[in-house]
């Protein structure tokens, strides 16, 4: 179905070991209700990859599909805005502006001028910095996204038309991140963030209580069959640990959970290697540009380093190859790069003998996956699936 290209298979040694609650439900059930409450929020499909899983031989492929989440393209829709709504609600109350403003106000207009006096910023490869920026102009803050030099001009348009400010930082991702900090401790901005580390932790844990909806979506599509496994991207970390809390809160301890990253920027597989969160340097020059990070986020480190079951790498190229499947067959799916890494670790992991049986793949198996983005830089998006002949 795809060519056989390398993948890096590392089981986890810490799995099942105890640990600290990093989400609370308490918080999620909060999340769920103002999230669900948006205009345009609609559960986003769960498709059966039936070709897929007759190709990988288990009993079901299921593909949750986030490239319509909220005309945002991506699954981080419902992470950065609710936490920048979050966050101004707070604001608001520690200034003496409003006591318990709703978000539904703040839509409708209102404190418009006190809102125009906070900031918010973050840095991105694409998809968070979209979300913050969709957040700020819908509640009426003003936005200010960092994004490293590879950033495709695609993805930084795709932000400003939400009317944020873009600038651009020499490096990788992880250097963007750390000018987002230095610049607004000077100007007393706030950090909306998706990666938490040291001494900032609750905007992060409001961005992964948002990621944790569209878990618990597909958990109610599945119709109270549980999945055995579940494969999802990397990155720094932040979804995949949502994942991971939302199917043990919704299935129990016995879902495999299988954290992808692109060999070139693989932080949760080096840190599970080295047994304490580790960094990957260089540029980070991966095609999978979601997924180009070289540090973990600390929350998310928290509770991957003992619920993933497994990590694995695939290249950029096993990417293309996904995207093109699903761009090729009936019905079409849109995917982007960072979309497909799950799906990549899949079809590779089934054809290793030794890898299918350490991963407990069978014929019995139900494989939940999480297409995370569509297209979000469309010209690169016909580029890749369109191979030059």
């Amino acid at each position: 179905m795809i060519p056989d290209r390398p993948a890096r298979l590392l089981l986890n040694r810490r799995h099942g070991t105890p640990g600290v609650v990093v989400l609370p439900d308490s918080s999620f059930r909060r999340a769920k209700a103002e999230i669900t409450s948006w205009p345009g929020y609609a559960p986003t499909p769960l498709l059966k990859l039936e070709d897929v899983a007759a190709e990988a031989r288990v009993a079901a492929v299921l593909y949750k599909d986030e490239g319509g989440r909220f005309g945002l393209g991506s699954f981080k829709a419902l992470g950065g805005a609710y936490a920048v709504a979050r966050l101004l609600v707070s604001e608001l109350a520690r200034r003496g502006v409003a006591n318990a403003a709703t978000t539904a106000e703040l839509a409708g207009g209102a404190h418009r001028d006190a809102l125009r006096g906070i900031t918010v910023t973050c840095a991105t490869d694409g998809n968070h910095g979209r979300s913050v920026a969709w957040g700020a102009e819908r509640f009426g803050c003003r936005c200010v996204i960092f994004v490293h030099e590879t950033v495709s001009q695609g993805r930084r348009d795709a932000i400003a038309k939400y009317g944020a400010e873009i600038r651009v930082v020499p490096g990788n991702y992880d250097d963007a991140v750390r000018e987002a900090a230095r610049t607004a401790e000077a100007e007393n901005w706030f950090v909306v963030s998706d990666t938490s580390y040291e001494g900032y932790t609750e905007i992060p844990r409001d961005v992964m209580q948002g990621y944790r909806v569209m878990v618990d979506e597909a958990a109610d599509q599945m119709e109270g069959q549980a999945p055995t496994h579940a494969f999802i991207q990397g990155g720094v970390g932040g979804v995949a640990a949502a994942v991971a809390i939302q199917l043990r809160s919704r299935f129990g301890p016995d879902v495999k959970v299988i954290v992808v990253e692109p060999d070139k920027a693989a932080c949760l597989l080096a840190s599970a290697e080295a047994g304490e969160p580790s960094t990957v340097a260089g540029e980070l020059d991966t095609l999978m540009a979601g997924l180009a990070c070289g540090e973990p986020s600390l929350l998310a480190w928290q509770e991957l380093e003992r619920s993933a079951f497994a990590f694995m790498t695939v290249s950029d190229e096993s990417a293309v190859d996904c995207m093109r499947l699903l761009a090729h067959r009936t019905p079409k799916i849109v995917a982007g790069e960072s979309a497909v890494a799950g799906l990549a670790a899949l079809l590779l992991a089934v054809r290793e003998p030794m890898t299918r049986m350490l991963l407990g793949l069978g014929p019995d198996s139900r494989v939940l996956l999480f297409g995370t983005e569509g297209a979000t830089d469309p010209e690169l998006y016909t580029r890749l699936i369109n191979p030059a002949d």
